[in-house]
């Protein structure tokens, strides 16, 4: 019988430390109920505490813990905004508080026991706002001096929780400190506090999934919760964040960078991986954000040695125990701050959509507005990181990949259009975008980008007009848009009048593209339609002037349409007007230069270009008209020198291509020729955009409609987009040059002619 009633002791002890290491307090309230009447007898009660002189004082410390756990628990949130809790209003602290007080007085417990009720009395002081208090028993518990190595999981979480608690008692002490010294040595002391707590927090996490896999490998009775389940309580998170928070916060970058490093490499567990996607984000945003490419180092190397004096010792005592670390052996190590973030985001987007919480149920709303939000702010930082890069259609893939939880989620949608845009996917982003105006029926903005991509990108005129009059039914909703929408569907009206309309292939089916259809054109040919477009879009045009009369944009288009109508005196008084509030854009100068050229003031057309060039060097369009104005006016001599510099100019923006690697055309390298800006910043062409050269309207429209088809059937339109208006460039310079070449022989051929004769 004795025998039995032993094994019945230590399997009560057992079961018990396993409840306190898991965090079972209902459970473990019921087994130290249990104790207490086990402890009447005076033997017995050795037994069944482990020997402790009194096993009453055991079985009150194990409820004083249960109840303060089950009142943290409740008040969570209060605890999270630094509420301090009464006594007064929270009747489990009060009886915890008189438990432990009791136990402390009399103090007839085993010294292992009377420090373990030194520590949860710390926590109780903590959570009621006695900082002073916790850090005193916390002095008194002697928790400089533990050891953490063979103690059980439960003492484990206990020192875990004593040192981010006097960590944060003590910051919360430094106002009565005079001494800058001693301020100094506070600061220190507290990120001692912390750096400890996250290393031993690590390890008890670590060594807690490996307990509760073998039981459930073992599938012991008792072990009813699975290690999904576990969660972290407030102090076990804020022991993880507290040291990299804590020096970020105070500017110490690097060793910021180091402690998240730290928590990155350690090995993963369950109850982590939540954390770990926050510390990969955090790591990503300093990367981005507050670390220059010149200073980075990457996480296998050593320091720069600029940085040495700032990287100090680690606090972290050697009686703690080390988590565990991945093995380094064959892995990927990035090269630049960029590509280390974005590293960091993939992993990041891979958890947050395996975790996404895509149910519409109401009692899931919660977990769904969290799970959004942490997804939401990953593609956030994604867009930046990639948009570094250009990498835009890996940036649409990912947010594509974002769709199954971004229903009615308006930000998700808006910035997939946007990528798509970017990357060339100008059908698909149309459509996204005809989703975010039914999202937000109210925003100009939508169907004015949707507008500026029917209009320039994909020339669906059609569209670009429904989309016009989409904001301008909004009326004073629009606000300062107003006047752009009146813009947009001017530009339809004048391209309807010059180039035709173009059928849209969308609206013949739902999401599908029926590009046989596509191909449908009907040109406007009858005088009396053309006149007709023409003035609607002269009249469209002085409504968004009237509306902004400030906007040099709206009265360069108007120029320019009034340049079509052939009123040319006046076209060239409104674009006086545009070029005194911006006197360096190029469009302005650009078409100035034309309408004297149309005027045949050569002379005065070649100034303007001239200054034009000087402010923009490297735009093509500029020089292409150059070349001919150069070619009327002083002869084919002057216009292959300048021939030659355009070839010296491709020969840069192709080494500077090779040399990044982009397979994206480069800002700095305008391909006018043969690419058209998108929407409502077009470039002039031959009738409306001087970059055309010398493409009528209606190839202008063929290559407009044979670029959206385009898309569909090449691989990656944007790999291949750059370097084919940069050769396409170079074909066209070519020409120029051939044709300048082949004149400038027939001149000289003409003059030798007369010298015989």
């Amino acid at each position: 019988m004795a025998a039995k009633g032993s094994q019945s002791h230590v399997k009560l002890e057992g079961e018990i430390e396993r409840c306190r290491a898991e965090g079972h307090w209902g459970q473990l309230r019921h087994l130290a109920q249990q104790l207490l009447p086990l402890a009447r007898p005076p033997r017995k009660v050795a037994a069944a505490a482990g020997c402790a002189q009194d096993a009453e004082d055991y079985g009150s410390m194990l409820l004083a813990e249960a109840l303060l756990e089950e009142c943290l628990k409740e008040k969570f949130a209060k605890l999270k905004d630094s509420i301090p809790l009464t006594e007064k209003n929270e009747p489990k602290l009060s009886e915890a508080k008189q438990y432990l007080t009791n136990i402390l007085s009399r103090g007839k417990l085993r010294p292992k026991y009377m420090t373990e009720a030194m520590l949860i009395l710390g926590k109780l002081h903590y959570v009621e706002g006695s900082y002073r208090d916790a850090i005193s028993m916390y002095a008194r518990a002697g928790i400089d001096d533990l050891s953490t190595k063979g103690e059980p999981l439960y003492m484990l979480r206990l020192v875990t929780e004593a040192f981010v608690i006097k960590g944060l008692s003590l910051e919360r002490s430094t106002n009565s400190i005079a001494s800058r010294a001693r301020l100094c040595e506070r600061e220190e002391e507290v990120m001692a506090c912390f750096e400890t707590a996250c290393v031993i927090a690590q390890v008890y996490l670590q060594e807690l999934e490996k307990t509760l896999n073998n039981t459930h490998s073992r599938s012991i009775k008792g072990s009813n919760v699975t290690y999904s389940e576990f969660e972290l309580s407030y102090f076990l998170e804020a022991a993880l964040q507290s040291a990299y928070v804590t020096h970020l916060k105070k500017g110490n970058i690097v060793k910021g960078m180091r402690s998240l490093r730290e928590i990155l490499r350690t090995v993963e567990t369950k109850s982590t991986q939540t954390f770990k996607m926050t510390a990969a984000k955090q790591l990503a945003q300093v990367l981005l954000h507050s670390l220059s490419e010149d200073c980075y180092w990457s996480p296998l190397s050593d320091l720069l040695p600029e940085f040495m004096n700032k990287e100090d010792q680690s606090y972290v005592s050697s009686l703690c125990r080390r988590p565990e670390l991945y093995t380094e052996e064959n892995a990927y190590c990035p090269q630049d701050n960029v590509e280390e973030a974005l590293l960091l985001l993939l992993i990041s987007e891979s958890m947050a959509n395996r975790d996404a919480v895509i149910s519409r149920a109401p009692d899931q709303q919660d977990d769904r507005a969290i799970s959004l939000r942490d997804a939401s702010a990953v593609y956030d930082l994604l867009s930046i990181t990639l948009g570094r890069r250009g990498q835009y259609v890996m940036l649409s893939e990912c947010l594509e990949r974002a769709m199954k939880f971004a229903f009615d989620e308006f930000h998700l949608w808006y910035q997939l259009a946007l990528s798509m845009v970017a990357c060339g996917k100008s059908a698909y982003a149309v459509s996204v975008l005809k989703e975010c105006a039914k999202l937000r029926p109210t925003d100009p903005t939508v169907p004015l980008l949707a507008a500026k991509v029917c209009i320039g990108s994909l020339h669906w005129l059609e569209e670009g007009e429904y989309f016009a009059k989409m904001v301008i039914d909004l009326g004073e909703v629009a606000g300062e848009s107003l006047a752009k929408g009146y813009l947009a569907l001017g530009l339809t009206y004048s391209l309807q009048a010059t180039d035709g309309l173009v059928k849209n292939p969308l609206k013949t089916g739902e999401g599908e593209m029926n590009l046989t259809k596509a191909k449908e054109e009907r040109p406007a040919t009858l005088k009396g339609t053309q006149d007709e477009l023409n003035k609607k879009a002269l009249q469209t045009l002085e409504r968004a002037r009237d509306l902004a009369p400030e906007d040099h944009q709206i009265i360069l288009y108007l120029s320019l349409q009034l340049a079509l109508v052939r009123q040319i005196s006046d076209a060239i008084e409104h674009l006086q007007e545009a070029l005194q509030l911006c006197k360096d854009d190029l469009n302005s100068l650009h078409l100035l230069a034309l309408l004297f050229s149309a005027q045949k003031h050569y002379q005065h057309a070649l100034d303007v270009i001239n200054m034009a060039v000087v402010e923009h060097p490297e735009s093509f369009s500029l020089l292409f008209t150059k070349v001919k104005l150069e070619w009327i006016h002083k002869g084919p001599e002057d216009a292959l020198v300048t021939c030659r510099h355009m070839l010296q100019m491709w020969q840069m923006v192709y080494n500077v291509l090779q040399h990044s690697g982009s397979e994206k055309g480069s800002s700095v390298t305008e391909t006018p020729v043969i690419k058209k800006h998108n929407g409502l910043h077009l470039t002039l062409p031959d009738a409306h955009d001087a970059d055309s050269g010398s493409q009528r309207a209606s190839s202008l429209a063929a290559s407009r409609l044979e670029q959206a088809m385009s898309e569909i059937t090449m691989q990656s339109s944007a790999m291949k987009q750059g370097p084919m208006q940069l050769w396409t460039a170079l074909e066209q310079i070519w020409l120029q040059a051939g044709l300048v070449g082949c004149m400038s022989v027939q001149d000289t051929h003409a003059e030798m002619l007369q010298q015989s004769t």
